[in-house]
């Protein structure tokens, strides 16, 4: 599945990428409806799927040029940079935009969440079946049931966090199933997509300027080892599930997608912008994270009165459809290339 790609097109990849990274670090958000919509969403199975033993022999002969063609090597480059940056950068901004904006962010989501299930449904225009049917509704439920489990404690032992990889690259390759919201579930949302990440950062900054101290820094030394396992659990879940999911929509492309439909809308109550937080609590007294940030246990959603600011939310539900809508129509002129 090699795609010739214009610099424009290229450009477009890499945002992408950042799209899904952003996503993907929200909990209820999955960085897979961005796949979806913006049209590539079976390429980047198709992609990870090929990481296989043959693509692993040219690896190990040295012949890295076959190995680059023949895992698609430049649609995933492009799109893992945009990831990358997410990360590092524009996720910085987002995070001071939940800050400040929060409810106008949830409902920014909810809207490409609203967009993202009329984008998909029109693929099953005149044709649900009994079968597909059957498939939402499970999809759907799930989805819900999801929303409602209650969170775990951190946990920092590496084989659970090999497996927390594993679990979370679901938002990647399943639309509608947030990875981030699951690692929340998990317990271990702030250790892995917070404070080990943080911990990258700053060890790279302090290459940069020549300072190695960290390297006597047992807690800086674990929650890098922690990264390192977990993004090895990450490709592990990446492979195992493109591949799984590749042959289910090459067999049962219907009944997956009319799945996965069900999963984004079981998601929109996880990313209902009316929400309070409910801070964990142990023994009386709140818990906090390594940056004494108080720990999200739970939210209690309620329906908002009619305000200057409800107005405003319901605006950028607004602004969150058109957003996906741009998407659809920029991946459908993609595809007709």
């Amino acid at each position: 599945m090699q795609v010739q790609r214009s610099l424009s097109d290229k450009i477009f990849l890499v945002l992408k990428g950042i799209a899904m990274g952003l996503a993907n670090k929200i909990p209820g958000v999955s960085g897979g409806v961005v796949a979806f919509v913006a049209g590539f969403y079976e390429e980047f199975i198709y992609s990870f799927k090929r990481v296989n033993k043959t693509a692993l022999k040219f690896l190990i002969s040295g012949r890295f040029k076959s190995f680059y063609r023949y895992v698609n090597g430049s649609f995933l480059f492009l799109l893992i940079l945009g990831i990358v940056i997410s990360f590092f950068s524009v996720s910085k901004i987002l995070d001071f935009l939940l800050s400040r904006y929060e409810i106008q962010v949830w409902a920014c989501f909810f809207g490409m969440i609203i967009g993202s299930i009329y984008y998909i449904n029109k693929d099953f225009e005149g044709q649900w079946t009994k079968t597909s049917r059957t498939a939402l509704a499970v999809g759907t439920f799930l989805g819900i049931g999801i929303s409602f489990f209650d969170p775990a404690t951190e946990n920092s032992n590496l084989l659970f966090v090999f497996l927390c990889g594993i679990i979370s690259v679901s938002g990647m390759t399943l639309p509608g199933l947030s990875g981030s919201f699951i690692m929340m579930i998990m317990g271990n949302y702030v250790l892995l997509l917070v404070d080990s990440v943080n911990s990258l950062y700053d060890t790279i900054a302090d290459i940069i300027v020549g300072d190695f101290d960290f390297i006597n820094n047992p807690a800086r030394i674990h929650l890098l080892k922690v990264l390192v396992f977990f993004t090895l659990g990450s490709l592990t879940g990446l492979v195992t599930f493109s591949n799984l999911l590749s042959y289910l929509i090459k067999h049962f492309k219907k009944v997956t997608y009319a799945s996965i439909l069900g999963f984004i809308i079981g998601s929109l109550g996880v990313v209902w912008p009316w929400k309070n937080k409910v801070y964990a609590i142990s023994n009386g007294n709140y818990l906090v994270d390594r940056n004494g940030n108080y720990i999200v246990a739970t939210y209690k959603r309620y329906l908002p009165e009619l305000t200057a600011d409800t107005a405003w939310a319901v605006f950028y539900i607004l602004v969150g459809i058109f957003m996906v809508l741009a998407l659809e129509w920029y991946g459908a002129k993609t595809r007709k290339k």
